[in-house]
């Protein structure tokens, strides 16, 4: 006669013979296995999506000079973090150039042909002030903060799983391996035949435990290094934006210079103001 553990699969008949305590911990994994998945499997579209998008955005972005020129065409890159750091910057700066705007003389006008950021910077005459300069900074810092916790979002559970599952599972197996043999002990029963059943019943959950953390390991190191670089990508981007946003739309002039321009401007206004 062949024995049942040969004859039949083995994790069904490990299964079967479970005590009440490994049943609930295969439970417990086959849950965390159920979220993990859940979240790699969003991960990876969100991920994909962003990479696609921001892309296309900086590829759109390297083929502009204003800063402002993709808010001012409307153009939308749903996903992209760095777009919505873009957004969230060219909102502020709007803002502050519609509310606390410092008039500046125009100085070059920008050629009909390719420009530059020298030309354009000089062409506006409506700039924002150094001190406003820096809400926007803050609002640029804390946008680049919250696209990466979006990014990171979910990604404990992965690393609960990842550390937490093969632990789980051999709480599992220790427990059945006790009650194991306390039940060969009550029955003075020492053979192979009896030990079988429940520790195979005992090692499953060893087993369920390694299934949950092992494509969590994988998809949490692929997903962990990619969003390293997302976040490195979109910081960089951040400094370079600033950056191009102070040249072109802050009010960078000498105190001397700007003292003389209000000057010129209050005499302009009344001639006899001076006198």
């Amino acid at each position: 006669m062949t024995h049942p553990i040969l004859a039949a699969n083995a994790a069904v008949y490990a299964i079967q013979n479970a005590t009440t305590e490994g049943k609930i911990t295969v439970c417990i994994l086959l849950l965390l296995s159920l979220f993990s998945w859940t979240v790699i499997i969003t991960k990876f579209r969100q991920l994909h999506i962003a990479r696609k998008g921001s892309k296309k955005f900086f590829t759109t972005y390297a083929s502009t000079r204003d800063p402002l020129d993709i808010k001012k065409r409307g153009e939308v890159f749903e996903g992209s973090p760095a777009w919505e750091l873009y957004d969230r910057g060219a909102e502020e700066l709007l803002y502050h150039l519609k509310n606390n705007p410092v008039a500046v003389k125009p100085g070059v006008i920008q050629s009909a042909g390719e420009g530059n950021t020298d030309h354009l910077s000089r062409s506006i005459a409506t700039k924002i002030s150094t001190g406003a300069f820096e809400a926007v900074k803050v609002v640029l810092e804390e946008a680049a903060a919250a696209q990466a916790m979006s990014l990171e979002k979910g990604m404990i559970v992965l690393s609960t799983a990842v550390a937490g599952g093969p632990f789980i599972g051999l709480l599992g197996t220790v427990w059945g391996v006790m009650s194991t043999f306390a039940g060969i002990a009550e029955k003075n029963q020492a053979s192979l035949t009896a030990m079988a059943p429940g520790v195979a019943a005992a090692l499953v959950a060893t087993v369920t435990g390694l299934l949950v953390a092992i494509p969590a390991m994988f998809g949490y190191n692929f997903m962990v290094t990619t969003i390293r670089q997302m976040t490195q990508e979109l910081d960089g981007f951040a400094t370079r934006y600033a950056n191009q946003m102070e040249h072109t739309y802050v009010d960078n002039r000498d105190l001397e210079e700007k003292i003389v321009g209000a000057l010129k401007r209050q005499e302009t206004a009344d001639p006899t103001a001076l006198r």
